[in-house]
C-alpha cells in the first residue's frame, strides 16, 4: 500500500477494476466508492438516494457481491473488481435482463433500476432458476416507489428463462 503523507494520512492510491478496466487514482481516506465512481469515473449509474445504506439505490457489484457503495470507502474497493449498471448490455444489444424489464414494464422512474438490475444479475450468476421468493429476496434492500416490485419478479424471472436457453 502506497500512502502520501500529508500531515494525516488522508490521501491513498486506489487501484482497482471497474467494469474490466483498471483504474489508479489517489484517494481520500473519506472519499466513498460512490463518490469515485460518479464524480471521478463518470459513471453516474449507481445513484444517491439515502446516504445511508437504507435504500439500496447505490448497489454495484463488489467481486460479485452486491454492495451499497454510499456505505463503502473507496480505499476498500483495492483491488477489486467493480462492476456497475454501465458493464452491462448497449442500446444495441441490451442484457437479458435489460430487455425483461423494458418488456414489462419494470422500469417507470428508472432510479432505482440500475441497482434492481444488478441484484437480479447477481441472483441469476448464482441461481439460474430462482422462485418468485428468492427473487423478492435477491430485491428487498432496494426500495422502489413506482412498480410495487411485482413486474419487477415478472421481469427477473422472464430474463432467468431467457438467459437459460
Amino acid at each position: 500500500m502506497q500512502i502520501w503523507w500529508d500531515g494525516n494520512l488522508s490521501k491513498h492510491l486506489l487501484k482497482f477494476n471497474v467494469n474490466d478496466k483498471d483504474h489508479a487514482l489517489i484517494v481520500d481516506s473519506h472519499e466513498r466508492l460512490l463518490d469515485v465512481l460518479r464524480d471521478r469515473l463518470g459513471l453516474k449509474g449507481a445513484k444517491e438516494g439515502c446516504s445511508t445504506g437504507d435504500c439500496g439505490i447505490c448497489a454495484v457489484l463488489m467481486n460479485g457481491k452486491l454492495v451499497n457503495s454510499c456505505l463503502v470507502l473507496a480505499i476498500q474497493a483495492r483491488n477489486k473488481k467493480i462492476t456497475t449498471i454501465e458493464a452491462l448490455g448497449t442500446a444495441e444489444k441490451p442484457h437479458p435482463l435489460q430487455s425483461a424489464f423494458v418488456k414489462w414494464n419494470a422500469c417507470q422512474c428508472g432510479f432505482c433500476i440500475p441497482a434492481m438490475i444488478l441484484a437480479s444479475k447477481n441472483l441469476l450468476d448464482q441461481n439460474p432458476s430462482p422462485t418468485d421468493e428468492e427473487i423478492k429476496s435477491a430485491i428487498s434492500g432496494i426500495l422502489c416507489r413506482c412498480t410495487g416490485y411485482q413486474k419487477i419478479v415478472d421481469a427477473v424471472r422472464t430474463a432467468a428463462s431467457e438467459m437459460r436457453k
